[in-house]
């Protein structure tokens, strides 16, 4: 049985992710900050025994630590960064927080660093062996035709160049590493006029992630397969 690690697990994307992979027979290791109040999550895992909910603040390294002492020697096919912040207090010009980069440079950039660093040996124990993380066409320097977004936009395209990095000095445990846009979604933070919806986001970041191979480590998928120029 293939199996995810998935962090920001309670709604939207990484909720509908781990449905789709449940139903496809996979085991999922579900991680959100506070799974008593993940009141969706908890439903999906009175459904499926091969979902796993598990306390991770992505930046609490301490947990961090403990989930990983909880899947030591586990395979881990598909690790999947997935939390992020869309860090409102750091998007116009002139009124950017310092509290509000703080938390974007913790949650969208340092944390899947971490999480890469922390289950890389489970990764390479499994089949297929990819790690993949959640950017956006906002992450994109050509694409920026508007500004603003400060922080988002930097956290994200820093983030690429995490993963880029990644791709050059995994490849030798085979490892895949991926760079994904799921689309303008209709979410808490795609807003309600996205183009997209949910399940149709997760049914083809499904699709790519399960037709990649190594030679695509290091590339940056838009949600339609084609590739985002940096």
């Amino acid at each position: 049985m293939p199996t995810l690690l998935i962090t920001g697990a309670n709604r939207g994307i990484g909720l509908e992710l781990c449905n789709q992979y449940l139903s496809e027979g996979w085991e999922v290791h579900a991680c959100c900050r506070k799974p008593k109040k993940a009141k969706a999550l908890n439903k999906l895992a009175d459904k499926h025994k091969a979902l796993t909910i598990h306390a991770l603040e992505v930046t609490d390294y301490k947990q961090m630590d403990a989930l990983k002492k909880a899947l030591k020697g586990k395979p881990v096919d598909i690790l999947l960064n997935n939390a992020g912040v869309h860090a409102l207090g750091a998007s116009q010009f002139g009124k950017t927080d310092d509290n509000a980069w703080e938390e974007a440079v913790a949650v969208n950039l340092v944390s899947p660093m971490k999480m890469m660093e922390n289950f890389v040996e489970n990764v390479a124990m499994s089949d297929k062996k990819i790690i993949a993380s959640m950017s956006s066409k906002m992450g994109s320097i050509n694409d920026n035709g508007s500004g603003g977004a400060y922080a988002y936009r930097a956290t994200k395209a820093a983030l690429n160049a995490v993963m880029v990095s990644a791709a050059h000095d995994l490849r030798h445990l085979d490892i895949t590493a991926l760079i994904l846009h799921p689309g303008w979604v209709r979410t808490d933070m795609g807003g309600p006029h996205g183009e997209i919806s949910v399940e149709e986001s997760c049914t083809m970041l499904i699709k790519i992630l399960g037709e990649c191979d190594i030679s695509d480590s290091g590339k940056f998928f838009d949600i339609d397969g084609s590739i985002i120029p940096w």
